[in-house]
């Protein structure tokens, strides 16, 4: 079952400048390791047991879905599901009409040499709109360290919101999934209208331009359909915004 908002995947050109645009923003960031398939991270742990995926290539990669996102940008490029059962999840997804891939055996390892061991299934369209899965094989307390305060007063992730020309996909793909309706939403500061969905404690915001000089609408022509904006619950602290740093990553406060 999909059950929660694992973490954000932060797309970066070069992790360690952004890893250090992090700290200066007022986050505390930690070693995470490399992948198989070239790419490495750093996270960004969260009370709420959230966390945020700092990811940067080793090498060029065209075949690797996150890539061309990152030469789009980059920034927050995707959201993952946390699934307890992934052969389940997948085929619900299916069932919703979004084509999704077979479940698949993954895994890092950690900056202290520890096999991390992971199974992922991901949307084969609409790569960062439509959330990814992942399923832990190893402890996830081994995967995700436990979060420490932020010296920013981040707490935890709040919600991610997503820029999409029409709402009719995204709406159909939850209401199936989840078994429940999506809540009306207005941002009227970013010039859009949309519809929420929560997934465990997190939710997720699907946005509409209600007019061409909005943010949104200028998002949706610069970047097309994609995550807009990760919204953190701040507690005290320093005010988050734009990292620049950090190929220009949202992280928007919500004061918790």
């Amino acid at each position: 079952m999909l059950s929660a908002i694992d973490h954000v995947v932060l797309a970066v050109s070069n992790l360690e400048d952004a890893s250090q645009a992090l700290r200066e923003a007022g986050f505390d960031v930690v070693p995470g390791g490399r992948h198989p398939v070239g790419t490495e991270n750093a996270l960004v742990p969260f009370a709420d047991g959230t966390y945020i995926e700092v990811l940067g290539f080793r090498e060029p990669n065209a075949s690797h879905r996150w890539w061309p996102l990152l030469q789009r940008g980059g920034g927050v490029v995707d959201i993952c599901g946390t699934s307890d059962d992934l052969a389940d999840d997948v085929a619900a997804f299916r069932k919703a009409g979004i084509p999704y891939s077979d479940p698949r055996e993954l895994g890092r390892v950690r900056h202290d040499g520890h096999q991390l061991r992971f199974a992922v299934a991901n949307p084969t369209e609409d790569i960062g709109v439509i959330n990814f899965l992942c399923q832990d094989h190893t402890p996830r307390s081994e995967r995700v360290p436990a979060g420490r305060p932020h010296p920013n007063g981040a707490k935890g992730l709040q919600r991610v919101l997503v820029a999409v020309p029409d709402l009719a996909k995204a709406r159909k793909c939850y209401e199936q999934v989840l078994g429940k309706l999506g809540r009306e939403v207005e941002r009227r500061e970013l010039g859009a209208r949309g519809v929420e969905f929560a997934i465990g404690r997190q939710k997720i915001e699907y946005l509409v331009p209600t007019r061409e000089d909005g943010e949104i609408g200028h998002w949706l022509k610069q970047r097309g359909p994609s995550v807009y904006a990760a919204m953190l619950e701040v507690e005290g602290g320093k005010p988050i915004g734009v990292v620049e740093g950090a190929n220009g990553a949202r992280l928007l406060a919500v004061l918790a």
